[in-house]
């Protein structure tokens, strides 16, 4: 009897939650909801990469002999004057050997670094950055040379000082001998 009137319970509970949950016919189904608005801002192109193909030029001046450097140097001086062709000048110039080039690099590069000019704006890191090794590379020449007079001023001591001491042992070997001292007999 116990179990009747539990499954009794059971039934009337299950009805009476489906009539808990079962919609009012009385009410109207409410209104749909509006798609939202979706704006689509397209974001302009990123500008095209600058650097990249300049890095990827600086490698293949590194593996160019210095004749096939004048030649490329030669060739970049004969095209219109811009903000990346003073960058590729300047990366030439930066590892040809003739005097005075880095100085020349230098100052084609700051002239990029420090320009105004719109065209220049994306190659400005760039060329702070070459021109900042630049300097450090003339910095390391110039201690270098500074060194190289040393050790030659050092060595010309050096054979000074060698010929100083065979002077005086050619003047030691011309010198008579010292008699030796006689002992004193004491009586």
């Amino acid at each position: 009897m116990k179990s009747n009137t539990l499954i009794f319970l059971l039934a009337c509970l299950s009805l009476s939650a489906c009539t808990l949950n079962s919609p009012i016919p009385d009410d109207p189904p409410p209104p749909p909801m509006p798609a939202p608005v979706i704006e689509v801002v397209t974001a302009p192109p990123p500008p095209p990469d600058e650097i990249g193909p300049l890095l990827s030029y600086h490698q293949s001046l590194r593996r160019m002999s210095q004749g096939e450097l004048l030649k490329e140097l030669s060739g970049l001086g004969l095209q219109k004057r811009s903000p990346r062709v003073a960058i590729q000048m300047g990366m030439a110039l930066m590892l040809t050997r003739g005097g005075g080039d880095l100085a020349r690099a230098q100052a084609l590069l700051d002239s990029v670094a420090t320009s105004v000019e719109l065209e220049a704006a994306p190659y400005r890191p760039l060329a702070q950055l070459l021109s900042s090794n630049c300097a450090e590379t003339r910095r390391l020449y110039e201690h270098a040379d500074k060194l190289a007079v040393q050790q030659k001023e050092n060595q010309r001591r050096i054979d000074q000082l060698n010929e100083m001491l065979e002077g005086l042992k050619t003047i030691e070997r011309t010198l008579p001998a010292r008699p030796a001292p006689t002992p004193q007999v004491t009586k």
